[in-house]
């Protein structure tokens, strides 16, 4: 481990809440997310990605998938070939499935929580029902 600064996590919306209400609303969607989320894990692991380099100022954030993505953007030329074609089809899917609010909502917090402006009980609320980590 080394002593280089940690890098600020930001966040423009809370997919882990987008994709908890898709799981409850569609079935298949676990088909098209979870091999998703296997190859970033296994890329993950092949790039010796730490999440632990992002500063989070939310504790029940830490471990989240969009830090590994973030790191993934940055290391992996194939993980962002990858995502450039995969990701608009997976935003089309959970654009379907959620709601405009929900979206609104989603993005809302995710602001708050990178600006560290969110009460352990605002939190608690929130990550209700979800599984955390990556």
């Amino acid at each position: 481990m080394t002593n280089a600064p940690r890098k600020n996590a930001v966040c423009n919306i809370c997919t882990l809440k987008l994709v908890t209400i898709a799981y409850r609303r569609a079935a298949w969607f676990r088909l098209l997310r979870e091999p998703l989320k296997l190859g970033m894990r296994c890329l993950s692991h092949i790039h010796h990605i730490n999440a632990s380099e992002y500063a989070v100022r939310t504790p029940a954030c830490y471990d989240c998938i969009r830090f590994y993505k973030l790191a993934l953007k940055e290391k992996s030329a194939l993980f962002r070939w990858l995502h450039k074609g995969i990701n608009p089809v997976f935003d089309y899917c959970i654009e379907k499935i959620v709601t405009a609010e929900e979206q609104r909502q989603s993005r809302e917090y995710a602001r708050k929580a990178s600006q560290g402006d969110l009460s352990e009980g605002k939190t608690s609320d929130w990550m209700r029902g979800m599984k955390t980590g990556f």
